[in-house]
Formats: structure tokens, sequence, C-alpha cells
């Protein structure tokens, strides 16, 4: 009983992506105080492609130094244009770890504002520079990255915590349009004059 108080205690301070978070478990990754977590759909463009294969999915780690996938890997070819996904500044642009890494703070999304990065990828873009929605921001390198074969990985933080990149993008793009029912043919209708058990 304690340790159920205890945890509905907790909870509005846990992230709510993830598991773990979502169930509460102690040490799970948690914002910084104050920090606003939800993810408006602001993205405009998809970084790479129109509308890339999604190589490995986003797996939020059950604690903060936790093993899980911290943003999307989307199916691309070397050498293909990396862009900004929603309109900002490019906050970094350089190597970390022998990876190039190009990093994006989206306008208008809040304080602190969501960040995307984007890498392997060589950097077009400069630190500092005002960037549009479409606008190439970098070329994917053809070593450096994680996957089994050529990938751009994406990722999306609010400070210290980490999101779903794909929640960025309205449903269209992500081609969840509306559900539609269609007319089924061949398909025997019930018998309505039937009674009892068959």
């Amino acid at each position: 009983m304690l340790l159920m108080l205890l945890l509905s205690a907790l909870a509005p301070a846990l992230t709510p992506h993830g598991a773990a978070a979502r169930a509460g478990v102690p040490g799970a990754a948690a914002p910084p105080p104050d920090t606003d977590t939800a993810v408006p759909a602001v993205a405009r463009t998809w970084p790479v492609g129109s509308r890339p294969r999604v190589a490995r999915g986003w797996e939020p780690p059950a604690t903060v130094y936790g093993r899980g996938h911290r943003g999307v890997d989307l199916a691309a070819a070397p050498g293909a244009a990396v862009r900004a996904v929603a309109p900002g500044r490019v906050s970094f642009a350089g190597r970390v770890a022998g990876r190039g890494v190009v990093s994006v703070e989206l306008t208008g999304t809040g304080d602190p504002p969501l960040r995307t990065t984007y890498e392997p990828v060589r950097a077009t873009a400069e630190r500092g520079a005002r960037v549009a929605a479409g606008e190439v921001v970098g070329v994917l390198e053809p070593t450096g990255s994680h996957c089994g074969g050529p990938c751009l990985h994406w990722g999306l933080r609010r400070a210290d915590a980490y999101a779903d990149p794909l929640s960025l993008l309205p449903a269209r793009r992500l081609g969840l349009g509306p559900s539609r029912l269609l007319p089924v043919a061949g398909v025997p209708e019930p018998d309505d004059t039937a009674s009892g058990p068959p």
C-alpha cells in the first residue's frame, strides 16, 4: 500500500513516454521540473525522402541510463539530403564521438524548445543559422551509422527528456489517414430468418 501511494505521488513527475515511466517504475527517465513533454505535430516534412522506411523505431529506456533506442532510424542512401522537419535554428553542427551531428531547435515549441538531431550527417548549415521546414541542413554520411545498413538516426528531445520524433509528424505524413469503410463484395448476407441454435 505504501509503495502504491509513493508511486501515485511520483507519477505526475514522470515522463509520459515509455512503458516504464507510465507504470511509475522508480528511476524511470523523467524530464526536469516544469518541463512540458507534450510534442506538437509541427513537422512539415520527413528528414529524408518522402516517406522512408523506419528501420528501427523508438524504444524509450526504462531508466535514465538504461538500454533503449532514443530516436528512430530511417533507411536512406549515403549522400541523401537531410532536411529540417520544421522551422528553427541550428543549435549544433559538428562531430560527436566521430559522427557528424546536426541539431535544430524548433521554433514555437515552448521553453525549453524541442530539439531534433540528425546523424551521421555532414553539416551544410552552420550553427546559429535559421532554417525553414524542408531546408537542407546536411548530407547523410556513408559511415558512422549504428544501423545494419545506411540510415539516418533522427532524435527528439526537450531539455533532457527524449521523445518519439515520429510524434512530430501529422497523421497524413505517417500515412495514417482517416479510416474508411469499403463495400464488401462476395460475402454472404446473414440469414435473419433462422431461429434457434445452429
